[in-house]
């Protein structure tokens, strides 16, 4: 925002891009998550956009973000974020797209020192080379620290009217803001991305050893970030919804799935991800009810369905402490 916002004021046409990953935090979980309710529900590249007055292109790149995902050259930051691959990758998709629409240059809001894999002054240059950008790639917020880029040189910038920020904190950025008259804006830390989650990216990794490959579709990836995931045995797993928002939203799965519901009590959907014989069904079962309204009850009824057929189970809810932390992924 800030960036592009800087550009205009030097009277430059400017149009965003958002790239759709599928790994979005924002418009996701925010939206089905009551802790989540007090943020906006927005999509923030759309609200942005509008805030600048600006058109904003949505490029969906699930497809081809995933040989970013499973096969990083640069490899991966703390959990599985490819942060460097991809910001190579985005900023390649964006040449690409500059190129088809009769742009000349292309700016992020990038500042050096402010991400510890993708925003250092030795890789920022390894961005611009391998994109194919190269000095085609203004960073505003940060230029005056660079070595000038085309639009520098040829005037097409005033590199004056540019900033010089470095490192971590964003105060000056705020400061910024607050100058240009920008009062509401996205959270300016803390990055939008799953694959930055240790949680999530445990969860990935489960998945990925589970199948023996490092493959996904778009539904692995949107379940991942939804429910408790439950691994009592190597070969299944259970998705039990937390709150009501997540059930409604494993509704969606219901048919695609086995599935348990308890029936005596309330309780929460629990999708199957797996084959399990008939003791480990009871199992889950009663991992559910633990989960349920029954869980200090002697017994809870729960209906699993599979397929065309569905069964009434009657059983005892687990004990906490007989639910290792090694199952909970």
């Amino acid at each position: 925002m800030l960036a592009a916002k800087v550009i205009m004021e030097q009277g430059i046409q400017v149009e965003g891009i958002n790239f759709f990953t599928g790994f979005c935090v924002e418009g996701h979980t925010h939206a089905i998550r009551k802790r989540d309710q007090a943020k906006p529900k927005r999509n923030n590249a759309l609200w942005v956009a509008e805030q600048l007055g600006i058109k904003l292109h949505i490029i969906d790149i699930i497809e081809e973000y995933k040989e970013v995902v499973v096969n990083p050259k640069h490899g991966y930051g703390a959990n599985l974020n490819p942060c460097l691959d991809c910001k190579i990758f985005m900023v390649g998709k964006a040449r690409q797209w500059m190129n088809d629409n009769g742009f000349d240059f292309i700016i992020t809001g990038e500042v050096i020192g402010q991400r510890p894999k993708s925003q250092r002054k030795d890789t920022m240059p390894v961005v611009a080379r391998e994109s194919g950008a190269d000095d085609r790639l203004l960073r505003p917020l940060c230029a005056r620290n660079l070595p000038p880029t085309l639009p520098e040189r040829e005037g097409w910038v005033d590199r004056e009217k540019l900033y010089g920020f470095s490192g971590r904190t964003r105060k000056p950025q705020m400061e910024l803001a607050k100058q240009l008259g920008l009062e509401d804006y996205a959270q300016p830390a803390g990055g939008c991305c799953f694959l930055t989650d240790e949680n999530y990216s445990r969860k990935l990794a489960d998945l990925w050893q589970t199948r023996g490959e490092k493959r996904y579709e778009l539904d692995d990836i949107m379940l991942l970030k939804v429910g408790r995931h439950i691994r009592p045995r190597p070969h299944f797993k259970l998705i039990v919804a937390r709150e009501e928002g997540e059930g409604r939203f494993l509704q969606g799965y219901k048919n695609r799935f086995p599935h348990l519901q308890t029936v005596s009590h309330g309780g929460p959907l629990t999708l199957i991800d797996g084959d399990l014989s008939d003791e480990e069904l009871e199992l889950a079962a009663r991992i559910v009810a633990r989960y349920s309204q029954g869980r200090d009850s002697e017994a809870v009824e729960v209906r699993a369905v599979r397929g065309l057929h569905e069964i009434l189970l009657t059983v005892s809810p687990l004990k906490p402490h007989e639910i290792p932390p090694e199952w909970m992924l």
